[in-house]
Order: structure tokens, then C-alpha cells, then sequence
């Protein structure tokens, strides 16, 4: 094989950065949005789910392109962040949005159905016994569907990990910078490195397999509570 370590270390250790920021992420704003979801009776909670949902159905890269539009420096928003010398695209945070929006609609669909069957009676009886709805969500819901939080939690992150067309977009696959292990195999293959994109591919293949074995093991713990 006729290539350089850095070229696989270089795009891993991004990838692996950029999937540990999307988790946090994913566990921060995805699991609030994933109760703000769950309740029947919240306004605007059509518009919010498709806001959520919308990475699933449009192709990613459609999806970079309108992000691209929103946070560019002909922006708005991009016009103003520059004045704070803050640049969200082309840059590592670029990829880290990119990634997280990829994988939000499946860390907060599945655990949103998880949390609408959860038993209507218990958080009834914490309102009862004078907990908040914060409260009853935290240290009763929550620890309950545990398992169903790390599951949906890995199959958000394995989808991030292997996002390609959004980060296409708004990370501008510049090489050394910004490109992951997904754009490092589309440039090796582009390049004829057929030898670095095999390399690589093993990697996401192993990756892939780690993510699936920690899925059953999860699945089935869940099967026996």
C-alpha cells in the first residue's frame, strides 16, 4: 500500500473528534427536543418535526446547499457572525453542524415514540407527589428509557459518522482541515488511490461493526428489563 499513515490518522482522529461533539450534542439539545415532541398539546409541534425530520427526507446534499445559503458570509447570519470574527463553514465547526444535523432526526424520532409510551400513570403520580415536569422527566423518565437513549444515541452518531454530503457542502472538504473519513475515501477514490480508499473503507467497516455489536447488546438488555 503506497501511501502515508497521516493520511488515514489525519481524516480518523477528525472523524472521531467530530462524532465526540455531535454526541454531547445529540444528548444536550436532541433529548429535550425529543420530550418538547412527545407532548400532544405543544404549539407549533408540526412545524418543529418537520424542521427535525426534514434531513431525512430531502438529500443531503440539498440540505448542505440551503444550509450553505444560511450561514455563508452573504448571509444574515453569516454577515453578522463575521463581525465577531466567528465562521461557521469551511471550518471544523462546519462539519460538527453538518454532522449533527444528519444525525438529529434519528436521535430524536425514536426516542420521542419511547417517550409517548412511557406509562402515563407513573408521571402522575410524580406530579402528584409535588416533583415538576422537569423533574419527572429527569429523574424518572429518563434513567427508565436509558437504554433506548444510548440506542438512539448510537445510531445518530454511526449516521454522522458516516455523513458525506452535508459536510460536502458546508465543510468544503478541504484536505487536512476539514475532510473526514467519509470525503478522505470520495477524494482517495477521485484520485485513483484505490489502496487509501480500500484502507479507509476497513476502517468505517470495523467502525460500523463496533456500532452494531454495541446495538444488540443494548436492544437485548432493553428486551429484559
Amino acid at each position: 500500500m503506497e501511501f502515508e499513515l497521516a493520511n488515514i490518522t489525519g481524516p480518523l482522529f477528525l472523524s472521531l473528534k467530530t462524532i465526540s461533539v455531535s454526541a454531547i450534542l445529540f444528548l444536550i439539545l436532541g433529548t429535550p427536543l425529543a420530550y418538547l415532541l412527545s407532548k400532544k398539546n405543544l404549539r407549533f409541534k408540526y412545524i418543529l418535526d418537520t424542521l427535525v425530520t426534514m434531513p431525512l427526507i430531502f438529500p443531503p446534499i440539498a440540505v448542505g446547499f440551503f444550509l450553505l445559503l444560511l450561514l455563508g458570509r452573504d448571509s444574515f447570519l453569516g454577515f453578522y457572525l463575521q463581525k465577531f470574527d466567528i465562521s461557521l463553514i469551511f471550518s471544523f465547526t462546519g462539519i460538527v453542524i453538518a454532522s449533527f444535523i444528519a444525525g438529529l432526526p434519528l436521535m430524536v424520532k425514536p426516542l420521542q415514540s419511547t417517550i409517548e409510551q412511557f406509562p402515563k400513570q407513573i408521571i402522575e403520580a410524580s406530579s402528584v407527589s409535588g416533583k415538576s415536569e422537569i423533574k419527572t422527566f429527569l429523574w424518572i423518565v429518563l434513567p427508565t428509557i436509558k437504554n433506548s437513549l444510548m440506542v438512539s444515541l448510537l445510531i445518530a452518531t454511526a449516521r454522522a459518522l458516516g455523513e458525506v454530503g452535508i459536510t460536502l457542502m458546508i465543510g468544503g472538504n478541504i484536505v487536512g482541515k476539514t475532510d473526514t473519513v467519509s470525503l478522505a475515501i470520495y477524494n482517495a477514490v477521485f484520485d485513483g488511490e484505490y489502496d487509501l480508499a480500500m484502507a479507509l473503507s476497513g476502517i468505517l467497516v470495523i467502525t460500523s461493526l463496533i456500532f452494531f455489536i454495541s446495538l444488540n447488546i443494548l436492544q437485548k438488555k432493553e428486551k429484559l428489563i
